[in-house]
């Protein structure tokens, strides 16, 4: 199983090619591809045109989502995110920090191209998707 980000995501709808979207590509058919609440959020809120926030939608719910809080981990998320500054690190969504602590609770591997996951790979044990298999 991956989790693949809102970063990735959205350039995958919108048709921009990066290597994390021709990963997203391979995985799909040949992995188990998940998302979360807080990404569907990320994803959906930018949406503009009515009929692609349905298409987007309904593409969506066709992967397992998971509801990524929840008071037990809010405790270690914000123990995380204060790990993270104390290493110097500044994060610029709350939410990322949120992704991530999921992943490393749950063992499972996030997707993602947005740059600010890359020290809660070197801080937090996050396992990228991109270099699997």
């Amino acid at each position: 199983m991956v989790l693949v980000d809102s970063s990735v995501w959205i350039d995958y709808f919108n048709g921009v090619p990066t290597p994390e979207t021709d990963r997203l590509d391979a995985l799909l058919g040949q992995e188990v591809v998940a998302t979360g609440d807080f990404i569907l959020v990320e994803v959906l809120q930018g949406i503009r045109n009515d009929s692609d926030f349905r298409a987007v939608k309904r593409a969506l719910s066709e992967f397992p989502s998971f509801d990524l809080l929840g008071r037990e981990r809010a405790d270690r998320v914000a123990m995380r995110y204060r790990r993270l500054r104390r290493n110097g690190v500044t994060i610029r969504k709350a939410v990322d920090v949120v992704i991530a602590s999921f992943c490393v609770d749950e063992g499972i591997p996030l997707l993602f191209s947005d740059r600010d996951f890359l020290p809660m790979v070197k801080y937090l044990g996050l396992k990228p998707a991109v270099y699997l298999h």
